[in-house]
């Protein structure tokens, strides 16, 4: 393969991914259209007993009603072994790449 087609074909993979990537949605925090407010006025009634059920543990605990202690919902624990596990493979397969473009380029000297 002649060097300005490889770099013509390298052009193009960086190209496609750039493309792949505009495609990718952003991360915002603020949703594009309104909220409207009067679903947040009036809260549920789950929403109101565990209200209710977080006061009454905040009252019978001390320490939990001290002045200055911040107290974040449980939400779980967030799940990134996918991430990590694609992030691993796509590494290993660049790195496969790489090594087979030298020993390549060593076998054609």
């Amino acid at each position: 393969m002649s060097s300005a087609r490889r770099s013509l074909l390298t052009a193009a993979a960086a190209g496609g991914l750039l493309c792949a990537l505009w495609f990718v949605p952003s991360a915002n925090a603020t949703p594009e259209t309104p909220v409207l407010e009067s679903a947040a006025a009036t809260p549920s009634p789950q929403v109101t007993a565990q209200a209710r059920a977080a006061s009454a543990d905040a009252s019978t605990d001390p320490a939990a009603a001290g002045e200055g202690t911040t107290r974040l919902a449980d939400t779980g624990s967030f799940d990134s072994t996918p991430y990590v596990v694609g992030g691993a493979l796509c590494l290993g397969l660049g790195a496969g790449f790489v090594g087979y473009s030298v020993r390549r380029e060593r076998l054609d000297l």
